[in-house]
């Protein structure tokens, strides 16, 4: 590469499989380097969840060199290479020809030039590439982004996204997961080409929009706010943005109240999708009284079937969708601190909410002012408390808890039918209230007298 490799004293420790598929690909005539975010992530002192590297060897000739290979995308130029049952991605340097479908090049075309294949990358800290033999290659400064804690894109910033619009969002995530700020003229270009983001699948986008959910930094949100990315793939949360809460209990508008809550839950993605769309129907369950408050009423409910579809539009699984609507629906559930009384709310909320459901209160909680805040977070403890006496001791809170069973009260003459299944309700009703009363011998007698009724 002669004087266009920019070479820093950075040392980099290679795994001994990397080095040795380099080392190998050397001893054939070829250029090799790790690449990309290995690279970023060593230098951060942060340990590499994979290691990809970059050759001029074409991919037959990589083939040639190694024993066990997979064309995992060898249109794309890159090889599988197994070691010891462990694979690695190593790709043929290239050049990517036009982007139709602002997603995916219509080709690639193969080049012996490692700048021109690092200009092509997103953004400069994923744009350096490393080996023993020639030490850090930074043609585009990806090692002082890193110390100044921003991200900037390779190049032109609008060119690299009209090629692959989802590196919008990914620019958003690296610096919401790396707790980075986006170089202006990287997020001038965002907010000039934001809508060219409706040109990505929903799946694309929901795995993006999760990794900066569990981030350390989920406020980031605010900035796929403030670039107009939402409005392409989550118009739901402009509208929170927009929607003031005039009321003694709240200090923000609704979407902020919502980013201040993400930050006070664990990185866990159900939770944070739970308080990312806790209060999704504000907006449209807002009035507002004779003295100007506003109140939000029935917005749990509203808020759990708009955030089943919503999630729905962004392709997530089946128990994630359960989950998170569970959770959304019961947030504001707030029944007396009695072991009756959270009995009744944990049949009404569902289990699927518990015990995730304490962490959500509390998140919410502290995102509100402070008018009542402590009484509020005191009564949290307390339903808790009733929570882990009622399942410590394991009381009955289903029909399948029962002492008895359909079958048993067809064996006392009960017939089986819609009536059956109204006598097991009566008697769950009894059990909550009362769950001592949870033995086969008084449930049989009761069952036998409510049928007679």
């Amino acid at each position: 590469m002669g004087k266009e490799k920019q070479m820093t004293g950075e040392k980099i420790k290679l795994p001994r499989k990397v080095q040795h598929i380099i080392e190998a690909l050397e001893s054939g005539g070829y250029e090799a380097y790790a690449v990309g975010g290995c690279i970023r992530d060593s230098l951060l002192g942060r340990k590499p969840q994979d290691w990809d590297i970059t050759t001029s060897a074409k991919p037959e000739e990589v083939k040639k060199i190694f024993k066990r290979t997979v064309d995992t995308g060898i249109q794309h130029g890159t090889v599988t290479v197994l070691l010891e049952n462990e694979g690695f991605e190593v790709t043929t340097y290239r050049i990517d020809g036009k982007y139709e479908d602002g997603r995916h090049p219509k080709e690639v075309v193969f080049t012996p030039n490692l700048k021109e294949d690092l200009k092509r990358r997103d953004f400069t800290v994923n744009a350096m590439a490393y080996s023993e033999k020639e030490g850090l290659i930074d043609l585009f400064d990806g090692a002082g982004d890193l110390e100044r804690g921003r991200i900037r894109c390779v190049g032109d910033a609008k060119e690299r996204f009209r090629e692959d619009a989802l590196r919008m969002m990914r620019a958003v995530r690296f610096g919401a997961q790396l707790g980075f700020s986006i170089e202006e003229n990287t997020k001038k270009a965002i907010r000039a080409l934001a809508s060219s983001l409706s040109k990505i699948s929903a799946e694309r986008i929901q795995m993006e929009l999760v990794k900066l959910l569990v981030s350390d930094n989920p406020q980031e949100v605010r900035t796929l706010y403030e670039t107009g990315l939402t409005t392409v793939f989550l118009p739901e949360f402009d509208a929170m943005m927009a929607t003031e809460q005039n009321n003694p209990h709240h200090k923000y508008t609704v979407g902020e109240h919502t980013i201040v809550s993400l930050t006070h839950v664990r990185g866990e993605k159900v939770l944070r999708l739970a308080m990312l769309f806790h209060d999704v129907a504000k907006p449209v369950c807002i009035t507002r009284d004779e003295e100007g408050i506003h109140h939000f009423h029935g917005h749990p409910g509203v808020g759990s079937e708009m955030t089943r579809k919503i999630l729905r539009r962004l392709k997530f699984d089946n128990d994630t969708v359960q989950r998170v609507c569970a959770l959304v629906a019961g947030h504001d559930d707030n029944p007396p601190a009695t072991l009756r009384n959270v009995r009744r709310a944990m049949v009404r909320i569902g289990p699927g909410a518990f015990p995730h459901i304490f962490e959500v209160k509390r998140a919410d909680i502290l995102a509100q002012s402070s008018f009542k805040q402590q009484e509020k977070l005191e009564y949290l403890k307390e339903f808790e408390s009733c929570y882990r006496e009622i399942t410590e001791s394991r009381q009955c809170l289903s029909i399948k808890e029962l002492a008895v069973n359909g079958r048993d009260l067809m064996e006392i003459g009960i017939p089986a039918g819609p009536g059956l299944g109204e006598v097991l309700s009566h008697l769950l009703d009894l059990v909550i209230e009362e769950p001592e009363k949870n033995t086969r011998e008084y449930l049989l007698h009761t069952a036998k007298e409510y049928s007679i009724l």
